[in-house]
């Protein structure tokens, strides 16, 4: 068995380019990679805006789209926050959080495992749920770089055209997009329904 393990806590809204170099690179060295997209449930619905416009099941099928044939790559939908969403605030003290951080380890086979940020503050957090951090640096393309770039194709109703997002997300990244390019659509001109509490972005629907 792998001795240690990589904890991915992230949006993956969308799988970005620099979210397949950081994941290789830890393949590389043979580590279990467990991929967490982040999900909020309000009585068995997702909850998604403009920030999260795509579903899990799509950011499922991203990750899937270039690690399938990886055996050290999992793809869980543990990292679920329940309604209401404020339950789990403030982090530490509620015992929401506690339970949050054991449905994210309870799949964990590896003796070691390393929770992966590259945010100051997430560290921070993450070191105090005894998830043990990572010391990495953000990369350049970011998933919400990529989503404005994808907003503002739409807004001009282009889809096919070549556009600057295209070489920051994986090949197989992009046909997926395209096939679910009504989701863009929707959301390209909404309002964006989310707050931001504790250094954390929540949907307004469902936070209380």
């Amino acid at each position: 068995m792998r001795r240690r393990a990589i904890i991915f806590l992230a949006h993956i809204n969308p799988l970005t380019t620099a979210h397949q170099t950081i994941i290789t690179s830890f393949l590389k060295k043979d580590y279990g990679i467990y991929i967490f997209p982040v999900r909020f449930l309000k009585r068995g619905r997702e909850i998604n805006t403009r920030s999260f416009p795509f579903p899990y099941t799509i950011r499922k099928a991203m990750v899937e789209s270039v690690f399938s044939h990886n055996n050290n790559v999992s793809i869980l939908p543990d990292y679920t926050f329940f309604y209401p969403f404020i339950k789990y605030l403030p982090p530490l003290i509620s015992p929401y959080s506690w339970i949050l951080r054991n449905q994210i380890l309870r799949n964990i086979k590896e003796n070691e495992f390393v929770a992966y940020t590259g945010d100051r503050i997430e560290s921070i957090a993450l070191r105090l749920y005894k998830l043990h951090p990572s010391k990495s640096e953000r990369l350049e393309v970011s998933a919400s770089d990529v989503k404005e770039m994808l907003y503002r194709q739409a807004i001009k109703g282009t889809v096919n055209e070549g556009e600057a997002w295209h070489d920051k997300v994986p090949e197989k990244v992009v046909v997926l997009i395209k096939q679910n390019w009504k989701i863009i659509e929707k959301y390209a001109k909404s309002p964006d329904f989310t707050t931001r509490l504790m250094g954390m972005k929540f949907p307004k629907e469902g936070l209380f």
